[in-house]
């Protein structure tokens, strides 16, 4: 009896520590699903929308102008960002506001991205820490899951704010 026990627990673990490998590795590599939280992604993503964000665009460098991206936040290794992708490695951002008299440019080094949230007035982004690492990308947000009504892919930035340079013109 007690043998009996002990053989059906140590099956119970033996499954539990390998479907465990199986989802970090699936977490970790593919994808995963992100509840949402602030107002910094809207009239795109709203407070508590949840998106699935997959991890292959950051391994094969695919993250492009445009794209939703969830990265660690530069402040905090233990919170998430959701922000868009506004320019990439040598990319001349404009950092001034539309009213300012003297514009300010910035140029993304190497190995950065530069991000912002569609609600500019409402977004702690680049704009105030700079552009980020882009080691700090968690992955590509592609779908939106919550809620019913807005189920699919995400739409371009209402701000329209991507920075073209000259080799997009090629």
């Amino acid at each position: 009896m007690f043998r009996s026990v002990l053989l059906k627990t140590l099956g119970f673990v033996g499954y539990t520590v390998q479907y465990g490998c199986i989802a970090h590795c699936a977490f970790e590599y593919i994808g995963e699903v992100v509840v949402c939280s602030g107002p910094s992604m809207e009239p795109t993503i709203v407070n508590h929308d949840i998106v699935f964000s997959e991890r292959m665009s950051r391994h094969l460098c695919k993250i492009q102008k445009g794209d939703i991206v969830i990265a660690k936040s530069p402040f905090d290794p233990n919170m998430n960002i959701c922000k868009r992708v506004i320019g990439l490695e040598g990319d001349k951002i404009c950092t001034s506001g539309p009213s300012d008299l003297f514009k300010t440019h910035k140029y993304v080094p190497k190995g950065h991205v530069w991000l912002e949230g569609d609600n500019l007035r409402n977004s702690s982004d680049s704009r105030s820490y700079g552009p980020i690492p882009y080691a700090l990308i968690r992955g590509r947000v592609c779908l939106k899951l919550w809620p019913p009504h807005s189920v699919g892919t995400l739409s371009e930035s209402p701000t329209r704010r991507i920075i073209k340079t000259d080799s997009d013109s090629d």
